[in-house]
Parts: C-alpha cells; sequence; structure tokens
C-alpha cells in the first residue's frame, strides 16, 4: 500500500516532464507531512513521546524505484523490479533509528513469566 502514491507521482513526472524523481519527491513530501503531524499532534497538543511515533523509513526504496525507471525506462521491469526491491529495502533501511531501542533488559526479579 505504501507504494501506490509514490508510483503515481513517479509516473506524472516521468510522462509529462521525463524527471525520474518522482517515488523519492512524493515519499519527502510525505515524511514531511508526516512529521509535522506528529510534531504537532502527539507532541504539542497530546503530550505523548514523538520517539514512539515514528513513520518507516520509505527514503532509500523511493530513490531505488527511481533508478530503477532511469535505468530500465521500463514501466513492466520497474513495477516488477523495482516493487521488489522497494519492499526488500523497506525493512533494513528502518535498523538505523530502531538500533537504539534493542537493548538487552535485566529484570530485577528474574524472568517474567517465573
Amino acid at each position: 500500500l505504501l507504494i501506490t502514491f509514490p508510483a503515481a507521482s513517479q509516473y506524472f513526472l516521468w510522462e509529462k516532464m521525463r524527471l525520474p524523481i518522482g517515488a523519492t519527491f512524493c515519499v519527502l513530501t510525505l515524511h514531511f507531512g508526516q512529521w509535522m503531524n506528529r510534531v504537532f499532534n502527539f507532541y504539542y497538543w497530546a503530550w505523548f513521546p514523538v520517539n514512539f511515533t515514528t513513520p518507516g523509513l520509505m527514503i532509500p526504496s523511493a530513490i531505488f524505484l527511481d533508478v530503477m525507471l532511469m535505468m530500465t525506462g521500463s514501466y513492466m521491469f520497474t513495477a516488477l523490479f523495482g516493487g521488489m526491491g522497494w519492499s526488500l529495502l523497506f525493512y533494513p533501511s528502518n535498523w538505523t533509528w530502531l538500533a537504539p531501542f534493542h537493548l538487552a533488559v535485566k529484570h530485577p526479579t528474574g524472568p517474567l513469566m517465573s
């Protein structure tokens, strides 16, 4: 579902202006809107910690999708290989901001289910 708007904007920018930056532009504007929503609505309005509401990072996936269109020039190969690359790059690209949360936890009373 994440790929629908970047693919549509990629099609429009490629057909009308021959710019292979449609998916990246769409994802960057989407991230900006998501961060403004999270900061103003969650943090300032509800006082909810912002680091609990971070969006998934889609920028490397969008760059890969644009590069596939630029290299192949075909929508079919971009859909097949770019869509596969989009999904395969989504999870590893989020490791960088998820790494601080992967910490060992020592419970003072022993195992949790004892």
